[in-house]
């Protein structure tokens, strides 16, 4: 019999096959065989088997971070576009020299918070999106660091000056001689009191109808109209409106009879339509804030006729860029006209005064059948931080709001000296939330107000 060879494959430790040759024995094939080449790789596989269980961990764990990073992101991209967004103002307000430090400082530190989040993500993911979001964050930084350097303190001072300057200017003129024939009506000081409401009546639309402005015809020496009350509803989505409802005498507009509609806009949306919670009635014509601009519109009752003047001032609030807010904004309040013993009152803000609360004297000239800004005066005081004003002797009273049952006058600027007073506390009771509206009327002392649907009347003293 032949010689068999068998060939055996067995494992050793390099990983290499071994021959083993057979040999004929008794006719039978036996080979020897080593069986110690066959032992397991226990200490290997063990250290495989931790590498593999550390892998599985780091996996895992890196898997949660790129999870955490994907819900992140979105949040941090909506922060970033809501900062430029923010910022866009102020890199306008930078180019013309008119930003606020606070509002920058603000900013900054957003910015440094957003700059540790974005920094943390970046070093777990480093992908393109990060390193796109890192360098968008860094340019805000740095558009923010070069605005803080760009200012000085000897400039503020210089603005802050030359705005007192000029209010001091705008004073000056309120000495001329069409104050001396009623100068002697405002000499009673500041308000020191006001009462509980004299009169509470609901809005002839109804309560739903939450925005608008209502109360006593206010010019002092009005004949045509000497008695009438007056309600503007803001009919069209508590913004816009064209009608005004009058009543002739006061117990008319209680019993809510003998009224007469009057139309000044052919629409909403027509450039004489009112936008906003606030109007006077003054003489025989209604003021009003017109649609979509930063004009002031006059109606007359006699002849339909509508006049208008622009508002002064750099980038004059509109469209519901600077209203009336503190807890609630109302909306589109923007532009608050007002009467009071020395004629009537437009309150606004500006951009170029930083939304701070403007006061224009309005004028109407009755041969030219024009209407002016005859005086303009700049406070100090935000307008989103008030939730309404109104005027009284040539002093603007502002309110915020306290709880859902009491405003509070705390602000009065008196244009006669240019001069504010930010201690008072005179509590305003209302029957709901919102206050859309506010009036002092000088023909008897009262204070009206558009109370969401409900028409409260106060009694100012002196």
């Amino acid at each position: 019999m032949l010689l068999l060879l068998l060939l055996l494959l067995a494992s050793t430790g390099d990983g290499q096959a071994q021959r083993v040759a057979g040999k004929k024995k008794n006719d039978v094939c036996a080979c020897e065989v080593n069986s110690t080449m066959w032992s397991f790789p226990v200490v290997k596989y063990e250290a495989v088997l931790q590498q593999v269980e550390t892998c599985e961990g780091s996996l895992n764990n890196l898997q949660e971070q790129v999870q955490l990073s994907h819900e992140r992101l979105p949040q941090i991209e909506a922060v970033i576009k809501n900062v430029t967004a923010r910022l866009e103002p102020h890199q306008y307000l930078h180019d013309q020299g008119l930003y606020t430090a606070l509002s920058l400082r603000m900013l900054g530190q957003e910015l440094s918070q957003l700059e540790t989040d974005v920094s943390d993500i970046h070093s777990q993911l480093n992908n393109a999106q990060t390193q796109k979001l890192s360098k968008e964050v860094g340019r805000l930084s740095m558009n923010v660091d070069r605005m803080k350097m760009a200012d000085t303190i000897n400039l503020k001072t210089v603005k802050e000056t030359l705005r007192h300057l000029k209010n001091g200017v705008e004073s000056c003129k309120s000495i001329p001689t069409d104050f001396r024939g009623i100068q002697k009506l405002c000499f009673k000081g500041l308000i020191t009191d006001i009462s509980d409401p004299v009169m509470t009546k609901v809005s002839p639309h109804g309560k739903s109808y939450i925005s608008g402005s209502w109360g006593k015809q206010a010019q002092i020496d009005s004949e045509g109209q000497k008695n009438s009350y007056w309600v503007q509803t803001l009919l069209s989505s508590h913004i816009l409106g064209n009608t005004l409802r009058v009543y002739q005498t006061y117990e008319d507009f209680m019993a809510s009879t003998n009224y007469k509609d009057f139309t000044f806009a052919s629409s909403y949306s027509h450039a004489d339509a009112i936008e906003g919670p606030s109007a006077v009635l003054y003489g025989e014509a209604l003021y009003y804030h017109c649609y979509r601009s930063a004009d002031v519109c006059r109606y007359d009752m006699n002849s339909n006729a509508v006049k208008r003047v622009t508002l002064p001032g750099i980038g004059v609030g509109f469209n519901n860029k600077f209203p009336y807010c503190y807890y609630d904004c109302r909306t589109h309040s923007d532009v608050d006209v007002e009467a009071d013993e020395t004629g009537l009152w437009a309150i606004y803000a500006t951009v170029g005064n930083h939304g701070n609360l403007v006061v224009s004297r309005l004028a109407w000239d009755n041969e030219a059948e024009t209407l002016n800004v005859s005086q303009t005066w700049e406070t100090r005081l935000f307008k989103k931080a008030v939730s309404n004003a109104f005027m009284v002797c040539g002093v603007l009273y502002a309110t915020r709001y306290v709880d859902e049952y009491r405003e509070e006058v705390f602000y009065a600027f008196d244009t006669a000296t240019g001069k504010h007073d930010s201690s008072l506390a005179l509590p305003l009771e209302k029957v709901a939330k919102g206050v859309a509206s506010l009036s002092y009327n000088p023909t008897n002392n009262q204070i009206y107000m558009y109370n969401d649907g409900y028409l409260l009347a106060f009694q100012a003293n002196f």
